[in-house]
């Protein structure tokens, strides 16, 4: 069957610097899939997470690793066998706590299996006894209305066609903006299926390739088996004793070669069957590149909307300013007004005493 997933989480990853054994040098430029995997065949249990067509974590688990909580959402641990020791960086806690405590499990199922395997190999050789190694939306309230009190409590108010159109500005702003929300998140959303795709089919390919090798290299001990049978059944009609013994060998010699014969069809069925998982594993390429263009389109659409929002904002901006300065003319001309009644009423004051005179 292969490796199978039993967990996996997006984090960053990070690698420690060689040189210094102290930095942190940055895996992958975003977050990725990381995944705990079982090899049931072998009872292995590795930590694999891929980045384009590339694996930048391939850790297989032994019972002495410790991953060790170093803040509230990093980790670490080490690898004796690639020489390095791993990070990861989670957006919350949670996340963390889930990948230690499936970090634990899967150690302790390694320690259990190696065991298991230990005692195996002891009861099948006796004579030996060998230890087993111990993480944009703002509201803006448009300014209140301006009054003015004048003779008879009249009023006067802004004008409502500007209004009017600030908020259906507002409104295409805010259409614009969740446009965009909505491409992030489409994008987010083919990136992990891409990447999620991209990790099976880098195990598919892996696990093709191994089997066809191993396969491979049986079909040429077997065919080397076929052909050394085949001389000692020649030998032995030629050194034929007497008639019945003769017939016997040769009789079970015979139906040892149709085994073999039977065996070796089998396995060439068998690398006919992983010959063609190699092809679906090209069809997955095929489309994981078609996802890698429609992701590409999209972050191109994405960018002419941030555009389109920000022409927008400097629009707004701009009537914003219009609309003060003339509320500001307005007020202007409102305080003249404020005068020149003041004025006609000292007038109207004057001549009512020249009238009473």
């Amino acid at each position: 069957m292969g490796e199978q997933p039993i967990f996996s989480v997006r984090a960053h990853v990070f690698q420690i610097d060689p040189a210094t054994k102290r930095n942190w040098l940055p895996a992958s430029k975003h977050a990725v899939t990381v995944s705990f995997f079982y090899d049931a065949s072998r009872s292995v249990y590795r930590i694999i997470s891929v980045g384009g067509t590339k694996a930048i974590i391939n850790s297989t688990i032994t019972p002495n690793m410790t991953f060790t909580k170093t803040s509230q959402k990093f980790g670490q641990w080490a690898d004796s066998r690639a020489n390095t020791v791993y990070g990861l960086g989670f957006s919350t806690e949670q996340q963390l706590q889930q990948f230690a405590e499936q970090f634990k499990e899967v150690k302790e199922a390694a320690r259990l299996a190696r065991e298991k395997s230990q005692e195996r190999f002891e009861l099948a050789n006796p004579a030996l006894n060998i230890a087993a190694p111990q993480e944009f939306s703002e509201e803006r309230h448009s300014p209140p209305l301006l009054t003015v009190n004048g003779p008879g409590e009249e009023k006067l108010f802004r004008s409502k066609s500007a209004d009017v159109e600030l908020t259906a500005e507002k409104e295409r702003v805010k259409k614009m903006l969740s446009e965009g929300s909505m491409c992030d998140i489409n994008m987010e959303a083919e990136l992990f299926t891409l990447q999620d795709s991209n990790a099976k089919l880098v195990a598919a390919l892996q696990e093709a390739n191994s089997s066809v090798e191993q396969w491979k290299k049986q079909l040429a001990e077997y065919q080397e088996e076929t052909d050394r049978l085949r001389d000692q059944v020649a030998e032995l009609e030629s050194q034929l004793g007497p008639p019945a013994t003769g017939q016997t060998v040769r009789e079970e010699l015979s139906r040892s070669l149709e085994e073999l014969e039977a065996m070796l069809s089998a396995k060439d069925q068998e690398i006919h069957n992983l010959q063609s998982k190699k092809t679906d594993v090209g069809e997955l390429e095929k489309e994981r590149e078609e996802a890698m263009q429609r992701l590409q389109d999209l972050e191109r659409r994405n960018v002419e909307l941030e555009d389109r929002v920000q022409s927008a904002e400097k629009t707004l901006a701009s009537s914003r300013e219009e609309r003060e300065q003339a509320e500001v003319e307005v007020q202007h001309i409102i305080e003249v007004l404020d005068v020149k009644i003041c004025d006609l009423n000292d007038l109207r004051q004057s001549l009512a005493k020249l009238i009473d005179k």
